[in-house]
């Protein structure tokens, strides 16, 4: 790792990811490619995620990968790379141009992630580096990331815990009459951050990054959004669909439905409580509420109970549906056929838990489940927690889930 004599003004908290670490993603990846594209010469990262995953900072350049070297090429922040990572080999550039000289050769064909690499970001690189045709990187990457090492577990698990602390312990705490959704989303999401949470949430999606999540209550949960999820919020507004709206406030006899991530490090988890706000037992619904929690709760246990390692994972959405008798229709999942998904340096990693994903379990692996249900004129009931897969099975790293806990005023 370069130090430069400007220093750091990076703080003590700043934790590096390990030069090991590092190495072996590398060795990995070369492996990988070997394996699948025995003639490749090159390949490309500049999308922010890859790049941290491969060299531990997150900056504008790229990251070029070859056989027998790798060189993370820095625009801005250089001081920056150079003091936050330990990858072997970082170098400044002033453009595309001065790395381009390093290289006496650009092969016809360069890998990229074409599902994240941008055709402004490609027509600077492809200037100075004229090769003929963009090769996708996609499924090398997403087969990298879905088996995490024990440090990333660790990142992971110290995420889990801030979860669990803020959403089961905290959170009830923070529920009374009159609060906003808007408000105790951001007393969560506060929560969470003075606890040690990274403080964003993000995506595979273009506009890919959030920071509080959603707080629901009531028939507000029942608002679909642009994103390809089962929960629901009006947003703060038309052009912000998260994070709840900031005059819906609470009464007696309202569901209170939080799906908040957390993340540390970069790595994220995903949770989701739901909670009842006065005495359920007086709500005419209370059974039918009761019930849609319930069989929440037995889709997680049933999606949990089979991931062990060996199992695919398509299996883990297509058995525990053979039994389900879905008399909610596109209410339930808000009409998605999936029960979960890969979760690590985004919310969404590939693959889903759904049909077609042939995929073997494997120790690593890790995942967050989430069976929900919408009920109408009523709101959001379900559950979610973020699994890793270990040699006897799945471990939550989030926690347990409940039965529908009544808050009282």
């Amino acid at each position: 790792m370069a130090i430069l004599e400007q220093a750091s003004v990076l703080t003590d908290a700043i934790r590096p990811v390990p030069a090991k670490e590092l190495e072996q993603r590398l060795e990995k990846f070369r492996k990988l490619m070997d394996a699948r594209h025995p003639d490749w010469e090159m390949a490309v990262i500049s999308h922010k995620v890859a790049m941290y995953y491969f060299t531990g900072t997150m900056q504008e350049g790229a990251l070029i990968i070859r056989p027998a070297d790798a060189v993370l090429w820095v625009r801005r922040n250089f001081v920056r790379a150079s003091n936050e990572s330990h990858f072997s080999d970082i170098r400044p550039m002033r453009s595309f141009r001065e790395a381009a000289a390093f290289y006496s050769h650009v092969p016809q064909g360069i890998y990229v992630e074409t599902k994240k690499t941008t055709l402004d970001w490609m027509k600077l690189f492809h200037k100075h580096f004229p090769f003929e045709t963009a090769l996708p990187l996609d499924d090398i990457m997403q087969d990298l990331r879905l088996r995490k090492s024990a440090y990333e577990i660790m990142q992971m698990e110290r995420s889990g815990s801030i979860h669990e602390t803020v959403l089961d312990v905290i959170a009830p705490k923070l529920i009374h009459a009159g609060i906003s959704e808007a408000e105790l989303a951001i007393e969560i999401y506060k929560e969470m951050v003075i606890r040690g949470s990274h403080g964003t949430a993000r995506f595979n999606q273009s506009l890919g990054e959030e920071a509080v999540g959603l707080a629901s209550f009531g028939k507000s949960g029942l608002v679909r959004t642009g994103f390809d999820g089962p929960g629901g919020t009006d947003g703060t507004c038309i052009a912000v669909q998260s994070i709840g709206n900031a005059f819906r406030r609470l009464k007696e006899g309202r569901l209170v439905y939080l799906d908040i991530p957390c993340g540390f490090d970069g790595y994220h988890t995903d949770k989701t409580v739901v909670y009842y706000f006065g005495e359920l037992a007086k709500n005419p619904e209370a059974d039918a509420i009761l019930k849609a929690q319930e069989e929440c709760l037995r889709l997680e246990e049933e999606v949990v109970s089979l991931m062990k390692p060996g199992e695919s994972i398509e299996n883990l959405y297509l058995k525990p549906m053979e039994k389900f008798q879905n008399i909610y229709g596109d209410d339930f999942m808000n009409g998605g056929k999936f029960l979960g998904h890969s979760i690590g340096l985004v919310m969404d990693e590939a693959p889903a838990l759904a049909k077609g994903f042939k995929e073997v379990l494997e120790p690593g692996m890790t995942f967050a489940v989430e069976p929900k249900i919408a009920l109408p004129g009523l709101g959001m009931v379900g559950t979610e927690n973020t699994y890793v897969i270990t040699e006897k099975g799945a471990r939550s790293l989030t926690g347990r889930s409940y039965p529908l806990r009544e808050i009282h005023s």
